[in-house]
Parts: structure tokens; sequence; C-alpha cells
């Protein structure tokens, strides 16, 4: 089992003859993923040659899907060009949407977050700003490494794509069902509580991973999410214990106003649910392997 992504899954790269997307994609292959095609208008009809493997490029992403049966669109375009990029995934409903770009403008996410609540919400958006999604030994779509860990029975959700890969890492003897980078942005697709309760859903995630960061209130909605829904167990890091009081701290949602954001106010909400919160990643994953060896 896994979530949103196994190895039936069937990839596109929005992107993909850029060198970014050219290089990822490669790696994606390289860890099994199923890559059915590239999009971009100026070279539909050509393909390209990714160690052996013959990648057709189409036109556009509802042509990819009608030709290949897509149902995962990864997005490495260049930022200016994203909404545009999304609009047209949503346009072509493709289930799952995972936008790894950086640098896009505030207003061009709410735009796309906007239309596709207005379209019914058939594509789910994973990013913008995110290091993607991984089920290990059936397909990773995005730019985690596909070597750090193995599978196994952890579910991961992370703000952070650094902190993932070292959860990912850390807990590498255990392993993971899946890991999600949900992105860091002010405003994005995918939230802590759609993979918590994609996760509670899971039968073979045992125990949850949650890893959040100063600013918003993202995580305190997770915590009383987590409250009243969740049954599995979490362990939670938030990131920025040492961040100075009132200073915006890298990802540009990380923003601390009064007491509420602050890692302190995060750390306390999760553990009024329940949720044991380490101090540093190595202490939450000491945490986790606890639980699990109870």
């Amino acid at each position: 089992m896994a979530i949103w992504l196994n190895k039936d899954s069937k990839v596109i790269v929005q992107g993909m003859t850029g060198a970014t997307g050219m290089k990822h994609t490669k790696l994606m292959l390289g860890d099994g993923t199923n890559v059915v095609g590239g999009v971009n208008p100026r070279k539909a009809g050509t393909t390209v040659d990714f160690d052996g493997t013959e990648v057709p490029v189409f036109g556009t992403v509802k042509e990819a899907i009608e030709k290949t049966g897509a149902n995962v669109s990864v997005i490495f375009v260049p930022e200016k060009f994203t909404k545009d990029a999304v609009v047209e995934a949503i346009d072509a409903e493709i289930p799952l949407a995972v936008v790894i770009t950086e640098g896009i403008a505030v207003h061009d996410t709410a735009a796309f977050w906007a239309y596709v609540g207005k379209k019914g919400n058939k594509t789910r958006i994973i990013g913008p700003n995110c290091p993607g999604i991984i089920t290990p030994g059936q397909s990773n779509v995005g730019i985690i490494p596909g070597d750090i860990t193995k599978p196994g029975r952890i579910g991961l959700v992370s703000k952070s794509g650094t902190l993932t890969y070292q959860m990912m890492y850390e807990l590498r003897d255990i392993g993971f069902s899946t890991a999600v980078g949900i992105g860091g942005d002010p405003i994005i697709g995918t939230t802590h509580i759609d993979a918590l309760a994609a996760f509670q859903n899971d039968p073979e995630t045992d125990l949850i991973v949650m890893i959040g960061e100063i600013g918003g209130d993202a995580e305190e909605r997770a915590a009383a999410f987590i409250k009243e829904n969740v049954t599995k167990p979490v362990v939670g890091y938030v990131a920025g214990f040492t961040a100075p009081e009132g200073k915006t701290m890298g990802h540009a949602g990380a923003i601390v106003s009064g007491s509420s954001g602050t890692a302190q106010a995060k750390k306390e909400a999760l553990e009024a649910a329940g949720v044991k919160v380490g101090k540093t990643p190595t202490e939450t994953a000491k945490l986790a392997r606890e639980i699990l060896s109870a």
C-alpha cells in the first residue's frame, strides 16, 4: 500500500526537455518510476533517450494522457510559466500534479489553487516549492534521492525538503510507505491534514512522522485534526526552535507573529494532541523508533 503514488502510476514530466527536467527524469527512471512522456509544445513528436529508454514528448498534457494513460504529472517549468503549466494539468484533469518549481509568485499559486477548486478539485496538487513524493521501491516523483531509504511502514509528511531527506535517512532501517514533501510556501495544494488523513486510512502505515516549521498555523490546525481523527501514533518535529522571534526565516511561509507560529507554540499544540515532538530531527527519529519497537 501507499498514498497517492505506486508502481502502477504513469508519470509525465512537464518541462522534461529543460536541463532540470532532463536531470531528474533520468534519476526518476533510475528509481523505477514509470515515466511515460514529457510535455513541451515546441518539441512535440520527438523523443528523448535516457540511457536506452526512449520517452516521447507531447504537445499538451491532454494529448499525453490520451496517448499514455498518464495519471501523474511532475512540473519542472520555470516559475514565470508554472501557473500556465498547472492550469493546463488541471484542465486535463490529471489526478495528481506535483509542482517542484520554487520562486513562484504567491498570487500565481493563489490563482491555480482557486482554479482547481472551481474545477471541482479533480487534480490533487502537491507543492509548489517542494521535493515531491516517493513510495520507496515503487515510484519516485520529484527530486527526493531514491537511495536513502527502503520500503517500510512509516508515513512521512514534511514542509522542508532537506528535513524530508534527513528523516528518511535517519529511519532508513525501518523504511517508509510513502514520504510527501508538501513545500513551505504560504499557499500550497496538499496540506499536513490531507497527508495525515491519507496515512490514517492506509493499512500499511503504522506510524506517521510530521515535520513542520515556524510561521503560520498549519501545524496547530494539524494538531486539532490529529486529536479528532488520527488513531495511529504521530511523531513530530518543528524546525525553528532557535529562530529569533519576529524574524522571517527560510521558506516564505515561515513568518512569526506573536506567540502563534513559533516553534514552541506548535510543539505545545502537537503535544496536547498526543503527538511526541522531538527537539531535533535525530531525537524525533529516536521517538519514532521507540514507539515502533514498544
